[in-house]
């Protein structure tokens, strides 16, 4: 796209909150690129329909969600997250499972990662539970961590975290999370989940 280092860092930082950029507006607020840059890659943006009926941002529609919550994502037992339709038996333990091997779920978005869970279904147990109490991290060096210790991270298998080894041996150590993004066979869609567990 023709952005800088530090401007895709800016970005990355801002999604690692949880947050989405909802307009080119908010785009170049958050990534502080150029007019010139902007009016460049803008054309390229696709933004969700209800965007531009209702500005008052993501973030503003899930503190009155949570308001309404019965539940934290990170507290809901089996049972409860069987409430929602589309999640049965089988479904909740799994959920509740992967909860327990990440240490708690970080991000609403991670709930998406739970193998067998269709989006939509876990779009509707959003509207029901979410991360309401962010579970306390001990994050990982990626530039001191080795292959055993960064395998047992979930997203993170042993050849990945062998890739990633060899990437910073060959390379040097690592100046932001994008060169993770180099690396082969790196989920670059789950880039800024595997970062929350991660620090430079």
């Amino acid at each position: 796209m023709g952005l800088s280092i530090s401007e895709l860092d800016r970005l990355f930082a801002f999604r690692v909150q949880g947050r989405f950029v909802n307009s080119v507006e908010e785009f170049q607020t958050v990534t502080q690129i150029s007019d010139s840059l902007l009016n460049e890659v803008s054309p390229y943006f696709k933004f969700p329909d209800w965007v531009g009926k209702n500005q008052s941002s993501k973030k503003k529609i899930s503190f009155v969600k949570k308001e309404e919550m019965a539940k934290d994502l990170n507290s809901a037992s089996a049972e409860d997250l069987m409430e929602v339709y589309g999640i049965g038996e089988t479904l909740s333990e799994r959920i509740v499972k992967f909860r327990d091997r990440l240490g708690g779920f970080l991000v609403n978005d991670q709930l998406y990662d739970v193998y067998g869970l269709k989006p939509e279904v876990a779009e509707k147990a959003l509207l029901k539970f979410q991360v309401m109490e962010v579970p306390t991290l001990n994050k990982i060096n990626i530039n001191k961590v080795g292959i055993e210790e960064l395998s047992q991270l979930i997203y993170i298998n042993r050849s990945l975290a062998s890739n990633i080894i060899e990437y910073r041996d060959e390379n040097g150590s690592f100046a932001s999370f994008q060169e993770l993004s180099y690396i082969d066979k790196f989920p670059t869609e789950k880039l800024d989940r595997i970062a929350l567990y991660l620090s430079l």
